[in-house]
């Protein structure tokens, strides 16, 4: 089925004007203007939560030439996506292919986008547009389809979080020791990660005072926003903390940790998006290619005494992880479920896992 195209634009804060063709829903949207350096993916990519509120610019050229597949569910979880739905606000690339083959695909790139409501552009150039949001950061910005003018929305200003999360507790697994996951935007692949290693799932909503329940250990999931909007989870975070009771942040998960042991974040020019980001173990030197998706970033020098940087990103120098030097309470920037990949952190999963089963 082909898409009926229509000229649009991504128009910037600045005034800059992108033409470009539309092949996903027909209207105008607004967001945060930020890019994703990944090559593969994209059906992943495009339904993580992280993303809420935000355009997506990606830097490879082709985009759409594998289609999208068909909607399972497993374990009471999508499978081949992050989450039910698409989660930008709109998506920017240079060449759509309007004919993917895959022996998976269930639909087209375009017809995704245009059942679920969400603007798609093609035909920019997204070198000159990444390389103006590396030099100036990212920036807010609007697609006009057919003069049908939006004003400028600043997605970090509203709770995302609460947009993203579920609204009521769900279980996954019966076996093993429990683990609570807060969802404040929780990738799918996550729960899949812990559930594949032997434990049960507690998958709470972001506000959830799950105290009251029995559990052996605590992830903090990814997200999207600026962690200083949600307190009220460091807070709980913290209460966890005090009982000894092992600790793991991802993402934004890593950015709550933070705020909860006292630490500071900021937001970073542009951010990391991409499934190539190089990071370094501290202690060993060790270096793993991971994926990433976020905009704010923990500040290492305001970390209390007992608490340690864990990674750095080889690229910037920017926190990519903490820990406790007890070793229970740990975090990293990056996604060590990374879906499609790279796999190289996956490891951080079993040694949750073995913390949560001691």
């Amino acid at each position: 089925m082909s898409i009926q195209q229509h000229r649009a634009s991504l128009v910037l804060e600045d005034g800059s004007v992108y033409p470009g063709t539309s092949f996903g829903a027909g209207q105008s949207t607004a967001g945060e203007v930020v890019f994703n350096t990944g090559m593969v993916g994209y059906p992943e990519t495009l339904t993580d939560p992280s993303y809420k509120g935000q355009i997506l610019v990606a830097t490879y050229p082709l985009i759409g030439n594998y289609g999208i597949p068909p909607r399972r569910e497993q374990t009471e979880l999508i499978h081949s996506f992050e989450a039910d739905r698409i989660q930008v606000q709109g998506l920017i690339v240079a060449d759509y292919s309007e004919h993917y083959h895959h022996w998976d695909a269930a639909q087209s790139l375009g017809e995704w986008f245009a059942a679920q409501g969400i603007p798609a552009l093609s035909g920019i150039d997204t070198r000159s547009l990444t390389q103006k949001l590396r030099v100036k950061g990212t920036m807010l910005g609007k697609i006009i389809y057919d003069h049908a003018d939006v004003t400028f929305y600043d997605p970090n200003r509203d709770n995302l979080v609460a947009q993203v999360s579920i609204d009521q507790p769900r279980q996954y697994g019966e076996a093993g020791p429990r683990v609570v996951v807060i969802d404040c935007g929780c990738k799918a692949n996550i729960i899949h990660s812990l559930v594949r290693r032997g434990v049960s799932v507690l998958r709470v909503p972001w506000d959830y005072d799950f105290l009251g329940e029995t559990f052996d250990g605590l992830l903090i999931s990814n997200g999207p926003g600026d962690p200083k909007m949600y307190d009220q989870t460091a807070e709980l975070v913290r209460r966890t903390i005090a009982r000894d009771i092992p600790v793991f942040g991802i993402c934004l998960g890593h950015q709550l940790l933070a705020r909860a042991i006292g630490a500071d974040t900021y937001k970073l020019k542009y951010g990391h998006r991409s499934q190539n980001q190089p990071v370094r173990e501290v202690d060993t030197h060790r270096c793993l290619v991971t994926s990433q998706n976020h905009g704010f970033a923990v500040d290492h020098a305001t970390l209390p005494g007992d608490w340690q940087p864990w990674f750095v990103n080889l690229n910037d120098e920017t926190s990519e992880g903490i820990r406790h030097r007890s070793g229970r309470f740990r975090s990293v920037q990056f996604h060590p479920e990374a879906n499609p990949g790279p796999v190289d952190a996956a490891y951080l999963f079993d040694e949750f896992v073995a913390q949560v089963k001691a």
